[in-house]
């Protein structure tokens, strides 16, 4: 039986497909996605090897392969920005009330390569939150 074209409709997105798919945690699993997507395209940027990449970030090269792969599901979103924060990445974080006035400006935190540890130093548990996050 040939298919014609109303038996294919097209449905418009919700611009995250994860949620468009019903998978669980639709919101996260995207940010995940994105941050793997930079990460991957940072590497690339700076013409890294995934080995050279481990090093500077402090993960065995297979983890960071897993990463790249889009298989990160064992990794925080902590983790995931640690990562690019130590790939000369600067994260930027808008906080906004919903019920603030509209001219209210946005707190905004500023993550960067000086304010993290290589994620496998022994000290990575002991730097505590407020060292590292700068506000704006």
């Amino acid at each position: 039986m040939k298919k014609t074209d109303a038996d294919e409709a097209v449905h418009m997105g919700s611009g995250n497909v994860f949620a468009d798919i019903g998978l669980p945690n639709p919101e996260e699993r995207l940010l995940k996605a994105r941050l793997m997507s930079a990460i991957d395209q940072e590497i690339k940027r700076q013409n890294l090897t995934q080995a050279k990449a481990a090093k500077i970030v402090g993960l065995a090269q297979p983890d960071l392969s897993r990463i790249l792969n889009g298989r990160a599901s064992n990794y925080s979103i902590d983790r995931l920005m640690r990562v690019l924060a130590l790939l000369d990445q600067k994260i930027e974080i808008i906080l906004t009330s919903a019920h603030a006035p509209v001219d209210t400006p946005p707190d905004r935190i500023i993550i960067g390569k000086q304010t993290m540890t290589r994620i496998g130093s022994p000290t990575k548990r002991k730097a505590s939150a407020d060292k590292a996050i700068t506000r704006r």
